[in-house]
């Protein structure tokens, strides 16, 4: 039997979709054995919320995931499901997003009656930060960072920080900004208040008072650019609880979501332990 070049043309195109779905399946496969392993090692429930750039169409193009309505909605039912007695670790790996999508899973995880311990393998900045600040523990790899919760204000690709927006009133003259200014300041006042006081509310029995207040004013101010990577140490130096040192799973479950895949990667490195090579006589 002949084989022509358009049927090995089909057979190409067949491939190149059934490939990758099978390297999904078995990626899918690998992440809930590695999900049921923890949750057997730490009695517990284990929620994940990892914002990766995945891969869609057939050319592979990124898209950013951030925290959104429909992250909210899958946590919030996965809490409800979680006997009150069971304990809940959120593993979190995210750049931020929506505030109500984070408030609501802030508001969720301080309620829920056992302890919530929401880990970080590498960074939970913005939302992601303010969801941290409702768990009962902080766990953090030594090297991770949390950020800022000072809001953004804006539309589309326009972002400007609250703070800012009030600097901008303090210093020019109200009779000399269009009625879009005048409402964008208007708004940055409400929406840092909002932010403080949800901040202080997480807080609430984790910190002394005056030692909450310096924190949701250190967090929601607009001291450092929104993009400020709090370390470790700062976090300490706030007064909030962090324990450091993740287990190994954790570490095992990050590689099972993977970056989209690049012809050349950008950080290579032999993937074992180095050991010292036995010295050779001549």
């Amino acid at each position: 039997m002949e084989i022509s070049i358009f049927d090995l043309f089909w057979v190409f195109f067949i491939l190149i979709f059934i490939i990758p779905l099978i390297k999904r399946k078995i990626i899918d496969s690998s992440r809930v054995a590695m999900l049921k392993r923890i949750e057997r090692k730490r009695k517990s429930r284990v929620i994940t919320m990892i914002h990766r750039q995945e891969a869609i169409s057939l050319f592979g193009i990124p898209f950013t995931r951030y925290i959104d309505i429909e992250d909210s909605e899958r946590i919030l039912r996965a809490i409800r499901l979680t006997p009150n007695d069971v304990p809940i670790d959120l593993i979190l790996h995210t750049p931020g997003g929506l505030v109500l999508a984070a408030t609501q899973i802030a508001m969720a995880i301080k309620k829920h009656p056992a302890e919530v311990r929401v880990i970080i393998p590498h960074y939970a900045m913005s939302g992601g930060t303010l969801i941290a600040l409702a768990a009962d523990k902080l766990v953090m790899d030594e090297n991770a960072v949390l950020g800022p919760i000072d809001p953004q204000l804006g539309v589309l690709m326009k972002m400007y920080p609250a703070a800012s927006l009030l600097k901008v009133a303090e210093i020019k003259d109200p009779n000399k900004m269009d009625d879009e200014t005048l409402i964008f300041i208007d708004v940055a006042k409400k929406a840092l208040d909002q932010v403080k006081s949800l901040v202080c509310k997480l807080l609430e029995g984790k910190l002394k008072e005056n030692e909450i207040e310096e924190v949701c004013r250190k967090l929601t101010e607009g001291r450092w650019t929104h993009d400020y990577p709090l370390t470790v140490e700062d976090l300490k130096e706030m007064k909030l609880k962090v324990e450091v040192g993740l287990p190994k799973e954790i570490y095992r479950l990050m590689r099972l979501y993977p970056q989209p895949a690049r012809f050349t990667p950008t950080v290579e490195y032999v993937p074992a332990p180095y050991k010292k090579e036995p010295k050779t006589t001549k």
